[in-house]
Order: C-alpha cells, then sequence, then structure tokens
C-alpha cells in the first residue's frame, strides 16, 4: 500500500510526525483519529531507491548485532524509541543506519516496532517482522530479540559452513580449466609446429591433443558467447516455479551435496519454525514463514502441504511423513513433541543435533571432493603434457 507522511498532535498538545500505510489520505486520517492524533497534515511519501540494490547492503552480521544491542536494552528497561535513536547514533552501515532512523520516525510518530520495520521488508523479513510484532503483543521483546540474534547466528554459521567447503573444490575446478584453456591455446600449438617441421608419425594421443587444440582456438570466443547466452537462459529459466523446482529436486537428489541440502534443510526448518511457536507466533502463520524462508522449492511445498494438513486439524506428523523429504527420525522426534506439548523445546533440539548432522556431512564432502578435484585435474593437465613428449620419447628410442 502507499506509504502517508503525516503530522498532528497528540493528548497534551504534543507534536508528533511520522509514516503509515493507507490506501488514501482518508484512510490515513481514520486511523490516526483512532489513535487520538488531530491530524495537520497528510501528503504521499516520494518514492526512494530501494535498499539493498543502492547505497551499500545490510548484512546478516548488522541484524546480529541489533538484534543483540535491541534485545540488551529493553531488558535493561530502556523505551523502545531512545533504543532506536542510540542504534541510530552507533550503526556504522549507513544504509541500515537510515533505515533505524525511519523505524525510529515511524515509532514516534505512534506506529508499532513491527509496522515500522514492515516497511523495510527488503532489510527485515516476514519471519523478523512477526517474531516482533508477537513480542510486542506478549510483552515479551527482550527475549524476543535474544532469540532473534541467537537464531541469526546459528543460521549464518550453518550457511558459511556449506559455503566454505564448496570454495576450495570450485576454484581448483577453476584453476583446472583455465591451465588447461592455457595449454590448449598457447602452449600445444609451439608443440604443434615442432612437429610438423619434424614430419614424423604422431601417435594417436598426441593427434587427439593437435585436433582438440585446434578445435578449442577455432570455437574459444563463439564457445563464450554461447556459454554466457546459456548461463543467460539457464537464470532466466531458474526464476520460473518449474525451473526453480527442476534444479531443486536435482540438488537434493545429488549423491553427496543432496545429503548436506537435506540436512541443512531440516536444520533451517526445525529452528525457524521452533523460534517463531516459542516467541508466541501462531503455528499455521509459524508454517507460513517458514515455507517461504525454506530456501528450497520442494522443502517449501511439503512445508505448504503441512500447513494446509494443520489448518484442517490434523496433527504435523503425518503430512510431514507423507512429503518423503524430512527424515523418519525428525518426524518421529516432531510427534513426542505435540503430544507432550513441547514443540518448540524438541524443534530445538532436532535443529542442534542436525547443525552437527551438517558439519559431518560438509566434512564428509569436503573429503570425498577435494581429492578427486586433485586427481582429475593431475589426470587433464598431466594427460596433455606426456602427449606432446611422446613423440620425443618415440624419437629418442628411433635415435638408439
Amino acid at each position: 500500500m502507499p506509504v502517508f507522511i503525516y503530522s498532528g498532535r497528540a493528548a497534551g498538545s504534543r507534536s508528533v510526525n511520522g509514516e503509515i500505510e493507507a490506501k488514501d489520505k482518508q484512510e490515513v486520517i481514520a486511523k490516526l483519529r483512532q489513535k487520538r492524533i488531530v491530524v495537520n497534515e497528510v501528503k504521499a511519501k516520494p518514492r526512494e531507491l530501494s535498499v539493498g540494490k543502492f547505497g551499500g547492503k545490510v548484512k546478516v552480521k548488522d541484524l546480529k548485532i541489533f538484534a543483540r544491542l535491541f534485545g540488551t536494552m529493553i531488558n535493561a528497561g530502556l523505551p523502545i524509541d531512545q533504543c532506536l535513536q542510540i542504534l541510530v547514533d552507533q550503526t556504522a552501515n549507513k544504509t541500515f543506519r537510515r533505515v533505524i532512523a525511519e523505524v525510529h520516525s515511524a515509532v514516534s510518530g505512534g506506529s508499532s516496532l513491527a509496522e515500522g520495520m514492515a516497511k523495510h521488508k527488503r532489510v527485515f523479513d516476514n519471519l523478523f517482522i512477526h517474531m516482533v510484532e508477537a513480542g510486542e503483543t506478549g510483552g515479551v521483546l527482550a527475549m524476543v530479540f535474544a532469540r532473534l540474534a541467537t537464531y541469526l547466528e546459528k543460521a549464518d554459521a550453518l550457511v558459511r559452513k556449506v559455503k566454505g567447503a564448496m570454495i576450495y573444490p570450485i576454484v581448483i575446478a577453476l584453476v583446472a580449466i583455465s591451465a588447461t584453456i592455457f595449454l590448449l591455446v598457447k602452449v600445444i600449438p609451439v608443440f604443434a609446429k615442432m612437429f610438423s617441421q619434424l614430419g614424423a608419425e604422431l601417435p594417436k594421443p598426441t593427434k587427439f591433443v593437435l585436433a582438440l587444440s585446434d578445435v578449442v582456438r577455432q570455437t574459444l570466443l563463439p564457445g563464450l558467447g554461447v556459454l554466457i547466452v546459456v548461463v543467460f537462459l539457464f537464470k532466466r529459466w531458474h526464476r520460473t516455479e518449474k525451473g526453480k523446482l527442476a534444479v531443486d529436486k536435482f540438488l537434493l537428489k545429488t549423491p553427496v551435496i543432496g545429503n548436506v541440502i537435506r540436512k541443512t534443510a531440516v536444520a533451517k526448518f526445525t529452528r525457524t519454525l521452533g523460534v517463531l511457536i516459542s516467541s508466541g507466533v501462531p503455528i499455521l502463520q509459524g508454517l507460513e514463514i517458514t515455507g517461504k524462508t525454506a530456501g528450497n522449492l520442494v522443502i517449501q511445498k511439503a512445508v505448504e502441504k503441512v500447513r494446509k494438513s494443520v489448518s484442517e486439524g490434523k496433527t504435523l506428523t503425518s503430512p510431514l511423513s507423507e512429503s518423503g523429504v524430512f527424515p523418519a527420525m525428525v518426524v518421529q522426534l516432531i510427534a513426542v513433541g505435540e503430544q507432550t506439548g513441547r514443540l518448540a523445546e524438541m524443534l530445538g533440539k532436532i535443529a542442534d543435533f542436525y547443525d552437527e548432522e551438517v558439519d559431518a556431512a560438509v566434512s564428509a564432502m569436503t573429503a570425498l571432493i577435494e581429492p578427486l578435484t586433485i586427481v582429475l585435474m593431475g589426470g587433464v593437465i598431466g594427460g596433455l603434457l606426456v602427449s606432446m613428449y611422446l613423440p620425443m620419447f618415440d624419437m629418442i628410442g628411433a635415435i638408439k
């Protein structure tokens, strides 16, 4: 909805100003009257550049510090308005500082903290906003911010583990491909010129490498153009639901990587849902938020089926089991949590267990991929060099 800027007077003739979402000016005035604010002026807020595309980016690290400091200050008894002002003064990230300042302005104008954050969904996602809303409603905002900070720390650590494990093999693969192209384009032609002057019969491996060098040199630039077009078309296809679903299904079925993705998704699902439920967010709303933040469309659709089943009065366990995505142990533990009325606690324990499982799976994946990548790189580059030296060995043998 459009955002309007207003100014007016509250009880005790106190001047107030801020921002509010509404369909039109009449709705703004009606909303403000409900808050006992006499309106002086209402005007549409001019459009601004989107946060994250221009003027910097708000990182998870910034949000972690924000949540931890906010929770500490609220717990110390400081009012929300003062907490926001302190955070504006202390935040180093200029983009985030501007966002906090706008949230502060909205709260000063009579909006709730969740409403102020909801205007900046590029920074505060649905999970963050709904947890803050639940904390405000239940009067446990300090506890909610502490849980948010812990959640962000653990979720970020999980992502960094998986990314860190993939960096080394990707770098090795890129170096191997670059070295192979360099040899075929720059080094092999030197040998080809030398062999053509000798006029000797070349071994089959040498002939194959020379032919491959010719093909690569002739098609390198057109090939790069085709690769760019293929990548562009793949990205467009991947943006569609059908494409993303196909890629996510493929990744889950991949022998080594699929195991890591599945365990990471289970850890994220259980931790997110557990934090939401323990913070007072209704389970249906919690499932909706959890599905949208799953990061894998297969997992998201499975969670949507679970939400539909729960909305019909059924338990979590039967649709989770039918989805085929969640391991039997996870389903059984969730069933125990439902039966004992300690679902949030059980989800947290499952998340902690799967954090350790992800560690083990990442270590196993790294241990398998690293030697395979090195062997492949050595085999390709070594094979190219050996095929170039074979004619020399034959000539040396003939001379003897």
